[in-house]
Formats: structure tokens, C-alpha cells, sequence
């Protein structure tokens, strides 16, 4: 898992829609989102969801896995740094007799 990982809405800004001298405005509507809706993104506020990945990836020529993955790896390292799991225990199988 990889350290402190960014989140996917700072990679769009900085890979995606600044190269691209694009405004939020203009890649919302590209993306056929509200404005709200990517700037949300954007700010880490929300997250990629499945259909935002496949917006995301014909927009910027990109797979939805790529961005998915991006979210998943971001939100599990953010729950290992807060979450409370000691109380789980491990499942084994039980003896075969």
C-alpha cells in the first residue's frame, strides 16, 4: 500500500485539467458533470465513483481502473491511519473430524 497516497481530485487538477490550461467550469462540462459535482471532487470532498472513472478516463484517454484504484488505494490508507480494527478477530476453519 502505497504511503500517504494523494487523492484522485489532486491528480485530475494536476495531471489532467491544468495542463490543459482548462477552468473547472470547462472540464465540468466537458465531463458532463456539474461544476459543484467536480469541484467537489477536485477539493476532496468526494470521491471517483465508477461512473465519474469512466467519465474520466474517455475524457483523458485514461482506463476507469486507473482512477478506481486511485480511490481505493487513498480511502484504505485513510482508514489504516484512523480506523479502529483491533477488535476483529481472526476466521479460521475449524478442525475436520
Amino acid at each position: 500500500m502505497m504511503h500517504n497516497p494523494p487523492h484522485p481530485g489532486e491528480v485530475i487538477r494536476a495531471l489532467c485539467i491544468e495542463p490543459l490550461g482548462l477552468s473547472i467550469t470547462e472540464a465540468a462540462k466537458a465531463l458532463g458533470v456539474s461544476r459543484k459535482a467536480l469541484s467537489s471532487l477536485l477539493n476532496a470532498r468526494s470521491g471517483v465513483t465508477p461512473e465519474m472513472a469512466m467519465r474520466l478516463a474517455i475524457a483523458f484517454d485514461t482506463t476507469p481502473e486507473s482512477w478506481l484504484v486511485q480511490q481505493m488505494q487513498y480511502d484504505l490508507w485513510r482508514l489504516s491511519q484512523k480506523a479502529s480494527l483491533g477488535s476483529v478477530q481472526r476466521l479460521t476453519p475449524k478442525d475436520v473430524r
